[in-house]
């Protein structure tokens, strides 16, 4: 297995704002040697208190790297990342603006002959204020930052250049969150090995990649931070979630040899569900949870069930292959099976249940396409998009793909989002421009739970689901 990051330098492509006393602002879009000598003569001169954006024109996972040429006494400068030019121009604590996972919001100091690295975050914009009176003059800024890199096995090679442009950009956003070795959330804000969220990112890599470390590192460690009887994350799901991405990546990629050294533990963690659903197909688990919108909402049990029924058959398929004893997983997928799973509203709860049971009525399969691309969910992508090619056509699947992603790239995406509404569009204006008075700004003034305002990840692997779902639907 062949499995690696690259450095990316990008140097700025845009000055978006400025505000100050400045000379050859222009300067620092042009690509220079990355060193500093003693008879530079192509610079931008601050000469004194402002403040400038830059646009580095895609989502970077990484560093401002400055190099600073001279300065003329005490330089310090506050840095402010962003995912969007809102979120760069916040205040901490201004519509969830936070530091939460890694700084992007710090007062720094430049030094005489530098070439400096500051902060490590996900960012497309960078703010700089200069806080003295005193002068600086600057080589280069860029952004400088790992982003994960493999021989691929799969490539869109379709003649739909919207099609094509959602496909790189889900790419580069499962890429930059595998840059640090193992596959997180977001670049910004949940840099963890959340696993009920990984199914989208594991196959999109098992797609774009075929078999990578990065995969199974990423379930190995779950797996080493949660003995048993604990839950993965603190959460019965997605230890439910373990069990499928387990199997589906290793079907996909061929690797029953990493499969069957996680039998014993998945045998275990099979026994240990069993004991948490009542012989009625009641479900007695700690907690619930598909994701936040259908968090303690009607629909989530329902959810929870589907989720819990593909593992048990996943487990079973498992143990036939080699040779374990299947009693438990059918006494669970027994019990699960008593109960129906009625749903009101959520399209990913109809998709899920659409996976466990291969079927839905006619008024549930008209549900996921009512309203278009409303209710879509960038985490359950792949789940909502397959049901529909294969209740409504593909051609449905791929015109509604199109009008929720590509609604995303109509407001400057460069990566896809945590979550992401239709609702929003209307009377916002564009992450990559300052929010024009009256409109609402499409980062800072939306989100919810978690993930409210500028706390809201703009690159979150899990909306990769797309991947796989071109792959397996090719036009």
């Amino acid at each position: 297995m062949k499995s690696h990051t690259k450095t990316e330098i990008v140097f700025p492509k845009r000055i978006v704002l400025s505000e100050g006393s400045f000379s050859n602002l222009d300067s620092l879009l042009r690509e220079k040697p990355l060193q500093i000598g003693l008879g530079e003569r192509d610079f931008a001169e601050i000469k004194g208190e402002g403040f400038i954006v830059l646009d580095f024109g895609k989502e970077i996972c990484g560093t401002a790297r400055i190099l600073t040429y001279t300065i003329g006494g005490l330089t310090n400068v506050r840095l402010r990342f962003g995912e969007s030019v809102g979120e760069t121009m916040a205040e901490l604590g201004y519509k969830g603006a936070c530091n939460d996972h890694s700084n992007r919001d710090a007062v720094v100091a430049l030094q005489n002959f530098s070439d400096m690295r500051f902060m490590q975050t996900g960012f497309r914009f960078l703010r700089i204020d200069f806080l003295q009176s005193t002068g600086v003059n600057i080589k280069s800024i860029v952004a400088e930052g790992e982003i994960y890199s493999n021989d691929t096995v799969y490539e869109y090679n379709g003649g739909d250049s919207r099609v094509k442009d959602i496909f790189d950009v889900a790419r580069r956003t499962v890429d930059l969150c595998g840059s640090s070795g193992y596959i997180w959330d977001g670049v910004k804000r949940d840099r963890l090995v959340w696993i009920g969220d990984m199914y989208p990112e594991t196959m999109a890599y098992a797609t774009l990649y075929g078999r990578c470390d990065i995969v199974e590192k990423s379930l190995d460690f779950i797996v080493d931070q949660t003995p048993l009887p604990g839950w993965m994350n603190g959460m019965p799901a997605y230890s439910m979630w373990w069990i499928i991405i387990l199997t589906d990546y290793a079907m996909k990629v061929g690797a029953y040899d990493y499969l069957e050294k996680q039998m014993p533990y998945m045998d275990s963690l099979i026994k240990l569900m069993n004991e948490h659903v009542g012989d009625g197909g009641e479900l007695l688990y700690p907690s619930l949870f598909v994701d936040w919108p259908t968090h303690e909402q009607p629909d989530e049990p329902s959810g929870v069930r589907a989720i819990n029924i593909i593992a048990a058959k996943r487990a079973i398929q498992n143990f036939e292959r080699f040779g374990i004893d299947t009693t438990a997983a059918k006494q669970l997928l027994a019990k699960l099976e008593k109960v129906d799973m009625p749903v009101e509203s959520a399209k990913q709860v109809l998709a899920l249940k659409f996976f466990a049971t291969g079927k839905l009525s006619k008024k549930e399969a008209d549900m996921l396409i009512e309203g278009g691309a409303k209710g879509f969910s960038t985490f359950m992508s792949y789940f909502i998009l397959t049901a529909i090619a294969k209740l409504h056509g593909k051609e449905t699947a791929y015109r509604l793909m199109k009008d929720y992603y590509g609604a995303m790239l109509d407001r400057g995406a460069t990566t896809f989002f945590e979550d992401f509404n239709m609702e929003w569009l209307e009377g916002t204006g564009r992450l990559d421009e300052p929010t024009p008075a009256g409109l609402k700004d499409i980062h800072g003034d939306f989100g919810a739970y978690c993930y409210i305002g500028f706390r809201h990840s703009l690159c979150h692997g899990w909306s990769g689901g797309v991947i796989p779902f071109i792959a397996e639907n090719p036009q």
